[in-house]
Formats: structure tokens, C-alpha cells, sequence
């Protein structure tokens, strides 16, 4: 079983939708969690998170969750949506580094960062769906390979 983190700031747009994308693939031998460095366990996914996933058809029932050490343990891979929250765990987690990778790092090997949509028109959270479901696709594939 692989288990998937995927990390953002307040964990209600980004990483949950990554979440959400990636379950809705339903691959049996990956559970997936989202959580943010900055979240704070009493916020739901953003109204535009919502709206884009439902467009999608992708349900989802999200509550945020800060970055826990149990979770940190749980992963085996832990997948950031940009390469300052990769350096925020690796100070907060140092033995996490070795399974710790920005998305992009990981699935096309640059360093760059998924767009954070937050406060934004709900035209850019479909852009960052779009740019999500294409990374997760890669991801399924790399990860499939090994």
C-alpha cells in the first residue's frame, strides 16, 4: 500500500483538491491525505473548491487538518504544492526529507510551484483542477512504475 500526503498552506484549496482527485481515480493499492503547514483543523475545502470539484463530478468531504507528526509517519510519500512548503517540513520533520517532494519536483523534475488559487475568481481554481489532474496523472504513472 502507498500511502499519498499531499500538503498546501491552510489545506482547503490545493492539497484538498489533489486529495479529492486523486481518490476519485480509485486505485486500490494508494490511500491518499491532505493536510496544510498552516492549517488550522476547523476550516472546510473553499466555496470555489467545492464548486470546481462538483463540477467535475469529484465528491468531496473535507475539514482541514495542520500537518501532524502522525501523519508525517503515515505517508510514504508526501507530496507539497510548493517547494517552500517542502522546506517548512523538512525544518519542522527532518527525518521526513527523504519522502518529501514538491508535486512538480517529483512528476516532471522542476522546480516550480501548483498556482494557489486562494481568494481568486473560480476561473483560476479550474485552472489549478486542470494543472492538478494532469500532475496526478503523471504521478499515477511514475508511481506505477516503481
Amino acid at each position: 500500500m502507498i500511502n499519498i500526503l499531499f500538503v498546501c498552506t491552510g489545506n482547503t484549496c490545493r492539497s484538498p483538491m489533489a486529495e479529492a482527485i486523486l481518490k476519485s481515480k480509485q486505485i486500490s493499492e494508494m490511500t491518499v491525505k491532505s493536510a496544510g503547514v498552516f492549517a488550522d483543523n476547523t476550516s472546510e475545502a473553499s466555496i470555489n473548491t467545492k464548486k470546481v470539484l462538483n463540477e467535475e463530478g469529484i465528491p468531496l468531504d473535507h475539514q482541514s487538518s495542520m500537518l501532524t507528526r502522525e501523519q508525517i509517519d503515515w505517508a510514504t510519500y508526501i507530496f507539497t504544492m510548493t517547494t517552500q512548503h517542502k522546506f517548512l517540513i523538512a525544518e519542522r520533520f527532518p527525518d521526513a526529507i527523504e519522502k518529501t517532494f514538491s508535486l512538480k519536483e517529483f512528476v516532471e523534475d522542476v522546480q516550480a510551484d501548483v498556482v494557489d488559487p486562494f481568494g481568486g475568481p473560480v476561473t483560476i481554481y479550474r485552472q489549478t483542477y486542470e494543472e492538478l489532474n494532469q500532475l496526478i496523472e503523471k504521478l499515477i504513472r511514475k508511481l506505477n512504475k516503481k
